[in-house]
């Protein structure tokens, strides 16, 4: 590649940054500055809502089948019904809070989307698409409770979490794109395709192998086996990289 095509390529990854960091969400302290009666917050406000913030982490992760409701955080965190729904109008609204922190690290220097960010050379492939697959089976681990309960929730048709669902991806699925095509090149429409086809199938499988409650259910019907996905994943991953970009992603 030549100069002149280096600087393109450049530019071409620095517009997708932009774009694809859009669809992150903002911190909360960006976004809020009034509660929902419309009073701007000071700092006791501020520190009732970090504390129901907490409080609500804390009960997600005490046990994976516990029941989490307002009610049970306006318990946990000793405050009034009323007093809560000064600060989210519901659950949904409370854990779409509590999720924001999570996709942010997610985005950070060393997280999975910023794996994404430079071109995978052919040389690295297989290096690079495991570091990724590892990367982003340890932080469904790490967040296990609130990316399932969000997952369950969309799947029940709750439209805030069904859009934050798709939000979440959209970054990676951006950048998924500019892997299948060839160094340089224009992603094409085929390659958007199995970008979102690659991602879908990606986050599915890891969110059945970290869930607290399928494998135990698959083990008792069809007996022990082995759970590890992370091998057969890459494995997948690698072979549909490689296929778009002999491709030439056109498909």
């Amino acid at each position: 590649m030549d100069r002149g095509s280096k600087v393109t390529a450049f530019s071409i990854a620095k517009k997708d940054v932009v774009t694809a960091s859009a669809f992150l969400p903002r911190s909360a302290d960006e976004k809020v500055s009034h509660n929902l009666n419309g009073q701007k917050l000071g700092r006791k406000g501020r520190v009732t809502r970090e504390r129901i913030l907490a409080v609500t982490v804390e009960l997600l992760n005490e046990t994976a089948d516990a029941q989490i409701s307002v009610s049970a955080v306006a318990r946990r965190a000793a405050l009034g019904m009323t007093s809560l729904y000064n600060y989210f109008s519901d659950l949904t609204e409370l854990l779409l809070a509590v999720f924001d922190p999570v996709m942010h690290e997610a985005g950070e220097e060393d997280g999975y989307f910023r794996l994404l960010t430079d071109y995978w050379p052919d040389d690295r492939l297989d290096e690079c698409c495991r570091e990724f697959i590892e990367s982003y089976y340890a932080f469904w681990v790490k967040h296990s409770r609130i990316l399932h309960l969000r997952n369950n929730m969309a799947d029940q048709y709750d439209e805030r979490m069904m859009v934050a669902r798709v939000r979440s991806a959209q970054p990676t699925i951006t950048f998924l794109r500019k892997q299948l095509a060839l160094d340089g090149q224009p992603a094409s429409q085929f390659a958007q395709y199995m970008a979102s086809v690659l991602m879908t199938s990606i986050e599915r499988v890891v969110t059945v192998s970290t869930d607290t409650v399928t494998p135990a259910i698959m083990e008792r019907e069809f007996g022990p086996r082995h759970m590890s996905v992370i091998g057969p994943l890459t494995r997948m991953f690698i072979l549909t990289v490689r296929d778009c970009r002999q491709g030439g992603g056109q498909g």
